[in-house]
């Protein structure tokens, strides 16, 4: 029986540090609900619910539970 052992990478941390520290852009809400409401008209559902997702973070500044 193998057990799974997380080896981490030399650059990981580095990777994750940067990330935490680089200013996330702002998104533009109306050209989301441009999206949005192309994707609704195209009946693409995955696309309506990621836009949805957007707009929700977008217009609340941050990600929550």
């Amino acid at each position: 029986m193998s057990r799974y052992v997380h080896v981490p990478r030399p650059t990981e941390h580095a990777a994750i540090r940067a990330c935490e520290q680089s200013p996330r852009p702002t998104l533009q809400i109306p050209a989301i609900l441009a999206d949005l409401i192309t994707a609704n008209r195209a009946s693409d559902r995955r696309g309506v619910n990621l836009c949805a997702h957007l707009v929700a973070r977008a217009a609340l500044k941050k990600v929550g539970e």
